[in-house]
């Protein structure tokens, strides 16, 4: 089970209802004008019922009606409705104002954990249900945190209101009201319990729905090219249906929260009626009186059907919270010491002692691995594919830190310096390009916003990008789609070459940095890249072992561990493991 499921079914509603309540305390002004725009709001509606009796009253019978009386009740009826509709127009606007900033909040919280998250975490869980929790579940959660303030407080008070007002006219009718009331909480607590669960399995699956369909259209190239798209569509027909059962079984159950409650207010009204008809006959109760009592008992009534709607959307706000608050939860990444330095005036010197990692604990990846490394030296790592080539690259850049041993740059634990300035001292170009959407020019100042003109486009002439770029509709500022989907996959590795050539880092790391260009355009940008790393410690992984034959130092890597160390002339004359993987690619 993954971290976030476990985190996700740890959350009770209660712990995950108080968390959303720490977000509302921050906006405290809003909701408590919020709540005396609810008590004006409710009462002046309870209040126009005893001006509608009143009214009643002075019209007795044919020939002996009280215009003038019914005159100014009616301008106070008015007064009243205008009061009404401008209070709950206001408290609408101050319960959208509190949803969508406290939604503002969370969205904000969420990506700022997302910066912290370790890579482990991202490398684990789908792209898609991540999204799906900071976009889908958080709109859902939006609609039932609007509901609950727009329904819920003036609901509250409009029963709490109603039952003083009934209590002034008839002490004995408020009294079989409150006898029946419990049988509304009753069945909306009953259904509640049924529905969380439901609305908990529904987001889930609507989670990993989202996570396959963007996998599915990224590559929907490879889908067509190898004929799987009846493969596709079941797996996406076997989701489908799960979410159709999980949403129907919600929807039924929150379905049926409203016909109980109606069914119980029916049983309000009803017994509302009969008594209070009893005590009109026996003079207690003038008609006007009586009018106004069915009044009361409907308007006590009424908000149990809203509460009782918003329950069942709450349910399901709920549900999407905890998805959304488990991965706010999510263990960050070590954050970096207090005392950590900044890495300053690089010279190059970097040394792995006694290093050892594994991604899963109980498989072991590399081991006592050690190596010394000069400032200005080109270190070439080659190696079967999954032999840890690009792990030693990820624990070079520290997207993760070694289980045992020590990583040092120029003397200094890279544990004791500060992530950014570690990797700002490092330029980085991968086998897997990764652009943004946005302007060519955006893209390359990526790391230097504030490189000049003169200095973006001699990047661009060096990695051998300027000819295609000038070609492009708008040249520099032609916009590229989002991961450069308009783009070759050659011209967005020459678009990533030419953002490290611009960054003139003091270190270097190349995994692959030439695999999807043209053999001509390589051997240029191998001759930019010499001169690029001249002075310059350098890591490069190839596996066309053709590209590496000027570096320093050859580590040949297996299983996780150097099996062999030389330059190039040296290997060969060893006739090992790399003079057998060279042979082959010329065989």
């Amino acid at each position: 089970m993954t971290q976030g499921k476990e985190l996700q079914d740890q959350y009770g509603q209660k712990q995950t209802l108080g968390k959303v309540l720490r977000y509302i305390r921050k906006y405290l002004v809003l909701v408590i004008f919020s709540l005396i725009l609810a008590v004006v709001t409710v009462a002046s509606t309870l209040y126009l019922p005893v001006l509608t009796g009143d009214a009643v009253d002075l019209m007795v019978g044919k020939g002996n009606v009280d215009f003038s009386g019914v005159w100014v009740l009616g301008r106070k009826m008015i007064i009243v409705l205008a009061v009404t509709g401008i209070s709950q127009w206001l408290m609408n606007i101050c319960n959208n104002h509190i949803t969508y900033r406290v939604v503002q909040d969370i969205r904000r919280d969420v990506m700022e954990r997302l910066q912290i998250l370790p890579l482990k975490y991202l490398d684990s869980h789908p792209s898609g249900d991540i999204v799906s929790r900071v976009i889908a579940d958080v709109d859902q959660f939006a609609d039932g945190l609007l509901l609950g303030f727009t329904q819920a407080f003036t609901g509250a008070m409009m029963i709490l209101g109603t039952l003083f007002f009934m209590l002034g006219i008839n002490v004995w009718i408020t009294l079989v009201v409150v006898l029946i009331t419990p049988l509304s909480f009753f069945v909306a607590s009953f259904i509640a319990r049924r529905t969380y669960a439901m609305f908990q399995l529904q987001s889930r699956t609507r989670g990993e729905q989202t996570a396959f369909l963007e996998e599915m259209v990224e590559n929907q190239r490879v889908v067509q090219a190898y004929g799987h798209e009846k493969e596709a569509l079941e797996k996406f027909d076997e989701m489908n249906r799960r979410l159709e059962k999980y949403s129907l079984r919600a929807t039924f159950f929150s379905s049926t929260t409203n016909p109980a409650t109606r069914f119980v207010n029916n049983l309000v009204y009803a017994g509302v009626g009969l008594t209070g008809a009893f005590f009109a006959l026996r003079g207690h109760l003038t008609v006007g009186m009586l009018s106004a009592f069915l009044n009361y008992a409907n308007q006590y009534t009424k908000p149990f059907n809203e509460i009782s709607g918003v329950v069942t959307e709450l349910q399901n706000a709920i549900a999407c919270a905890a998805r959304v608050f488990a991965l706010m939860e999510t263990e960050p990444q070590i954050p970096d010491k207090e005392d950590a330095a900044r890495l300053q005036n690089v010279q190059g010197n970097v040394e792995l002692k006694r290093v050892a990692f594994s991604y899963v604990p109980d498989r072991k990846l590399i081991t006592d691995f050690t190596l010394s490394v000069k400032p200005g030296q080109r270190v070439a790592i080659v190696g079967p594919t999954g032999c840890g080539k690009t792990t030693v690259i990820n624990l070079l850049m520290r997207f993760y830190d070694v289980d045992q041993g020590v990583i040092a740059v120029d003397g200094r634990d890279i544990r004791d310096i500060t992530r950014e300035s570690l990797r700002g001292n490092i330029g980085m170009v991968l086998q897997e390009t990764w652009l943004k959407e946005g302007t060519v020019r955006e893209n390359i100042t990526m790391g230097r916003p504030d490189a000049s003109e003169e200095e973006m486009i001699a990047a661009a002439k060096a990695s051998h990008a300027h000819s295609f770029i000038r070609r492009l509709p708008h040249g520099y500022d032609t916009v590229i789609k989002e991961d450069g989907d308009n783009l070759s996959q050659g011209q967005k590795q020459l678009l990533c070459i030419a953002r490290v050539m611009l960054c003139q880092p003091p270190m270097l790391i190349l995994d692959e940095a030439t695999s999807s260009i043209d053999t001509r355009t390589e051997r240029k940008i191998q001759e930019a890249f010499s001169e690029l790393m001249r002075g310059r410690t350098s890591f490069i992984v190839a596996h066309r072992l053709s590209t590496i034959k000027n570096a320093d130092i050859i580590l040949v890597m297996k299983d996780g561990n150097i099996i062999e160390q030389g330059n190039h002339r040296q290997l060969l004359e060893q006739k090992g493991f790399y003079y057998t993987l060279y042979n082959s690619q010329f065989a």
